[in-house]
């Protein structure tokens, strides 16, 4: 089987979208019946994308595209360019890593997989603002209506999904992001200078629905209210966005500028030592489609202090305290901090409905029923193109690797 990840993105630094495609890669590797695996990102996601994956095997190649930066060259490389790309790789399944605009009927070679994390353009419409979120509902539907199979990372969702587009449940299957312990940890560099002080950790991208705002102000209320040590930092980990200015702003004029920290792009070997380092992780998310943070967080053994919204309770299970959301959220979430620093440390976690093994498993199954439907076997559950005639041209270069991704402190 020759499959094809298609996971080209804006982002220049360590995305969700590239954790997921790297992390999925990383499971179909191990799988035998994998002839072949091709990844295809943009030139500027190249370096960081292949140190995610970390693996040396001749079955894989990561593949740079050749594609200039823009939204619109972006959305015409995956409708126009990508069924090309799977015929010159005689691709069985193109696996593409998130919602992008795709060809329905013939244009693909083969069935197509779109990963759904969320549905964040009907749920946060504000992360995008008036009129791009528009354009992002289009694409969101035009994406799953054309996929062979969706790929939904939680159960929290499909019911989203089956409440805005009932008619697309058919095609649906929950398979979870694979989330496993990095394999070392590896102490950041910013870190150094901070004499083993005490630190509250935030994994969010400077969105609205990760509710930034609510973790500083719990933060701030606990450390001014002499609560926790004097000199507890709180390190929020996560690519700027549309709140960055209102968040940096506000820490500036409430004088935490020496309390609070913000970095991007570090890896998964300096998230690791994050994780078992900190004194806990906060996550306020109002609306979230998986929560890796929290499952990543568990393998490590950390406290966890999150919103109580359905997605977090799923990934969470008994590992973490689930504070409610609404007036007064503030308050709660600040004694939810005091009451964690109070808990002994948790055991390391084993979550094996998260493996490798287990997730690569349900993909390759998912992949070899689409490809049997093709070929005029009865549909179970899900309903692919028929194939078309392939042609064996040459495939892509493969770009160079490069340094570590840096880390961004503002």
């Amino acid at each position: 089987m020759i499959v094809v990840v298609a996971a080209v993105s804006a982002n220049r630094s360590m995305s969700g979208v590239s954790r997921h495609a790297s992390n999925l890669v990383r499971c179909l590797i191990a799988r035998p019946e994998v002839k072949a695996l091709h990844v295809l990102v943009a030139p500027w996601e190249h370096n960081y994308v292949g140190h995610a994956i970390a693996r040396v095997d001749p079955r894989l190649h990561i593949h740079a595209v050749p594609l200039k930066p823009g939204t619109l060259r972006r959305n015409l490389w995956y409708y126009k360019t990508l069924p090309e790309v799977a015929r010159q790789l005689r691709a069985d399944v193109v696996h593409v890593g998130y919602p992008a605009p795709i060809h329905g009927g013939d244009a693909f070679p083969c069935p197509t997989v779109v990963t759904l994390h969320d549905l964040y353009p009907y749920d946060i419409p504000s992360n995008f603002g008036f009129p791009k979120v528009l354009f992002n509902r289009i694409i969101l539907r035009q994406a799953l209506r054309n996929a062979s199979a969706i790929a939904c990372v939680s159960e929290s969702t499909r019911i989203r999904l089956g409440r805005a587009m009932p008619e697309l449940l058919s095609k649906t299957v929950i398979i979870y992001n694979c989330v496993e312990s990095a394999p070392m940890a590896v102490k950041p560099s910013f870190v150094m200078s901070w004499d083993e002080k005490p630190f509250i950790f935030c994994v969010a991208q400077h969105r609205r629905n990760k509710n930034i705002h609510l973790a500083i102000r719990a933060f701030e209320r606990v450390l001014k209210e002499g609560l926790i040590d004097p000199e507890t930092r709180l390190l929020i980990v996560g690519m700027g966005g549309p709140e960055s200015s209102r968040i940096y702003r506000y820490v500036r004029d409430s004088e935490l500028t020496r309390h609070i920290v913000f970095a991007s792009g570090i890896s998964d070997a300096e998230m690791n030592w994050c994780y078992r380092n900190c004194d806990l992780l906060l996550i306020p998310s109002s609306v979230e489609g998986f929560g890796l943070p929290i499952a990543e967080a568990q393998l490590a053994g950390c406290r966890i202090a999150c919103s109580d919204i359905p997605a977090f309770r799923e990934v969470g299970g008994d590992g973490c305290r689930f504070v409610p959301l609404g007036p007064g959220a503030e308050q709660r979430f600040a004694a939810a901090i005091v009451a964690c620093l109070g808990d002994d440390r948790p055991v390391p976690a084993r979550l094996p409905q998260f493996m490798a093994k287990h997730i690569a498993k349900q993909y390759v199954e998912l992949y070899m029923k689409l490809s049997s439907s093709s070929c005029g076997e009865p549909p179970k559950p899900v309903e692919g193109p028929r194939p078309v005639e392939t042609h064996n041209t040459e495939p892509f270069e493969r770009g160079p690797r490069g340094e570590e991704p840096t880390v961004v402190q503002s």
